[in-house]
């Protein structure tokens, strides 16, 4: 089975110290004012003349690395793409346009374009340090360790025992576009209907819908030329064989 890497955490375990946030921004070189991770809170509904009793929650985030993810969609270029080995949602900087496409299409919000480098930014789960043995920075920096990450199609993992040992009662961000996130947390996350409806251009659509009438009309002008360079071919062999006979 192949591996799909994600996040499980425990949100109950979560005390809101922006380690991972100031972590994550670091070890990323994410550009001043932008980032790639959050922590969400929600002290709940308030209700007039009543004090509140209910514990402020704290859910961390940041891209879902969803199963099926609507940035591949909406990207030109295939810069974004999901890693069939790890599950994971990358994005190409070689391939990338920064024609921002991708940032509407996320419904979480979870992507933006680098101020820097000028093109589309995210977690990309930190794969410099784990090329070393190393967590993702936001997971390495957490105290009460909230954010547990591997793969959790590996029983044998931190993450996969804990996505098995709790499976029936995870619970994902839905989002208004079902993108399958691969974000799962264990305990109250707080809100969990903030998430929006992915945008992709209408351009990106009418190019997929299109791609196979394209392809058809590629292959039947390689077909032309071909045709044509062998007449072209026949035709000088001719010529030369009247000429040899002459």
């Amino acid at each position: 089975m192949a591996q799909q890497l994600a996040m499980v955490i425990d949100a109950t375990k979560c005390i809101d110290c922006k380690g991972c946030v100031a972590a994550c921004k670091v070890a990323n070189n994410v550009p001043e004012g932008q980032w790639r991770n959050w922590i969400k809170q929600d002290e709940g509904t308030p209700t007039p003349g009543v004090l509140p009793t209910a514990k402020t929650r704290f859910q961390p985030g940041a891209c879902m690395h969803c199963e099926n993810p609507t940035c591949v969609d909406a990207c030109p270029t295939g810069a974004t793409y999901k890693d069939k080995e790890t599950g994971a949602v990358i994005i190409n900087d070689a391939l990338c346009i920064g024609c921002g496409n991708c940032i509407p299409a996320c419904p979480y919000n979870a992507r933006f374009r680098n101020a820097v480098k000028r093109k589309a930014d995210k977690c990309n789960y930190c794969p410099e340090r784990r090329a070393h043995g190393l967590l993702p920075a936001c997971v390495d920096t957490c105290p009460t360790k909230a954010r547990v990450f591997g793969d959790i199609n590996d029983p044998e993992s931190e993450a996969g025992r804990l996505f098995r040992k709790n499976k029936a009662k995870l619970v994902q961000v839905a989002a208004k576009t079902d993108t399958k996130p691969n974000m799962y947390y264990i305990g109250d996350p707080g809100l969990q209907d903030w998430a929006g409806e992915a945008v992709i251009p209408a351009s990106m659509i009418a190019m997929k819908e299109s791609a196979p009438f394209i392809k058809g009309i590629v292959g039947l002008s390689g077909l032309g030329v071909l045709a044509m360079l062998s007449r072209q071919l026949f035709v000088s062999s001719d010529e030369n064989k009247e000429n040899d006979d002459a």
